[in-house]
């Protein structure tokens, strides 16, 4: 028998509808208030992080004799600084600041010769200016605008003695704090049993490493290259990759090994992008470490690779080796044993895909390869000074295939020192 409906009223209808559109209007009003309550989460999650300081309007004027540099905040920034010789140097420290400041307005000029800038650690922001002979600060002051928001750094530098410098500077040393110690390096992870791989992309922050003729900096290729050598790694699920550093901050050479070490990798990948003046020289180098250099140019390329601490403000002191632990040494001499295997094979798989060097396998003394017990490789991947070495670095399909033949060496190197 078929069902009948019953027939709904008009009245009955509209009680129905009015009752809807109550529920409705009380939906609403749950969901404002939940709303309301993600916005006021939100927005007080934001006001608790710090926002980087916004630096702009950056002047420097002046003669060989006297410079005053004015800097322009969106708020107060807190300033320390103190010097450092060899070269002459004046050290500024900022808590982390976003420099919008033009090219041009950052030339040096005056009795300044070289200006720097960029971020350290996070939380923290340099700026560095090296003068070509002995100076003295006048003053450094942070000042409130009169008649726009913000404040103002202002700087104001004179030629001076030697004598007065080095005071100066050992006075000021007494008195800034030590900068550069920080670091936002990642913490040590517990030792798995996959061959571990510390990737460390070169410079960072402050150190911006070689320039390419178009303008790229070494820093950029090098994370770039390492963050995609670490995906490809990890989507076989047989290793561990660590990253020394996974953005653009300055990381003390020390710091890349300790982090290798503390992770227990068996192998650490040190990613350069070198540039010198001879434009016509090209291709990808592989380095070990060696007390003396291969050859002349492996020394000079270590020499500035080495320097990477100086260029970030921070004063260098060799760390003196008097273990003489036969054991110790021992271990020494297996790893470097084991770094050469690797750069071999590395060496083998890479002159199929990437144009080398002549010579490409040498050695020099580079601070980054120095783990006792970590084998050790710095691959320079091409020149920067090269136009066509920096374009092809740029490129996404060089940078795959030169990504897969690394790959393939540490697949063989891993499996050599798995007994497999």
């Amino acid at each position: 028998m078929a069902e009948q409906s019953t027939p709904i009223s008009v009245p009955a209808l509209g009680a129905r509808q009015e009752a809807l559109r109550r529920q409705f209007a009380c939906g609403r009003l749950v969901l404002f208030a939940i709303f309301s309550v993600l916005v006021f989460f939100s927005v007080s999650a934001r006001a608790q992080a710090p926002q980087p300081l916004v630096a702009y309007e950056y002047t420097i004027a002046g003669d060989e004799n006297r410079v005053r540099i004015v800097l322009n905040f969106d708020r107060e920034p807190k300033v320390s600084w103190f010097l450092l010789r060899a070269p002459h140097r004046l050290v500024v420290d900022l808590p982390e600041t976003e420099f919008s400041i033009e090219e041009q307005e950052a030339e040096p000029r005056g009795l300044i010769s070289r200006v720097r800038y960029g971020r350290m650690t996070q939380g923290h922001s340099r700026m560095i200016y090296t003068m070509p002979g002995p100076f003295k600060v006048e003053e450094v002051s942070v000042l409130k605008n009169e008649s726009s928001p913000g404040h103002r750094l202002i700087v104001d530098i004179v030629s001076a003695s030697e004598s007065a410098f080095e005071a100066a500077m050992r006075e000021r040393l007494n008195i800034a704090p030590e900068a550069g110690t920080a670091t936002n390096a990642p913490a040590r992870k517990p030792k798995e049993d996959r061959f571990t791989i510390a990737l460390d992309p070169g410079h960072g922050g402050i150190d911006g490493g070689a320039r390419g003729v178009s303008g790229t900096f070494e820093k950029t290729i090098t994370l770039s290259f390492a963050k995609e050598l670490k995906d490809r790694l990890e989507e076989t699920g047989k290793y561990n990759v660590v990253l020394t550093r996974s953005e653009d901050v300055f990381l003390r050479l020390d710091e890349r090994v300790r982090i290798a070490r503390e992770n227990e990798a068996d192998l650490l990948i040190s990613i350069h992008a070198d540039a010198i003046s001879m434009r016509n020289f090209r291709g990808a180098t592989i380095y070990t470490l060696s007390d003396r250099a291969s050859d002349a140019e492996a020394a000079a390329t270590a020499a500035r690779e080495n320097l990477s601490d100086e260029i970030a403000g921070l004063t260098v002191e060799e760390e003196q080796d008097h273990v003489t632990d036969i054991l110790f040494d021992l271990i020494r001499r297996e790893t470097h044993a084991f770094s050469i295997h690797f750069a071999r094979t590395l060496l083998d798989e890479l002159s199929d895909t990437v144009h080398l060097v002549g010579n490409p396998l040498r050695s020099a003394g580079f601070l980054v390869l120095k783990a006792p017990d970590v084998p050790s490789v710095l691959v320079e991947l091409g020149y920067l000074s090269n136009a066509e070495d920096e374009k092809q670095m740029q490129d996404p399909a060089w940078r795959a295939k030169a990504v897969e033949s690394i790959f393939d060496a540490i697949n063989i190197f891993a499996a050599a020192r798995a007994g497999g």
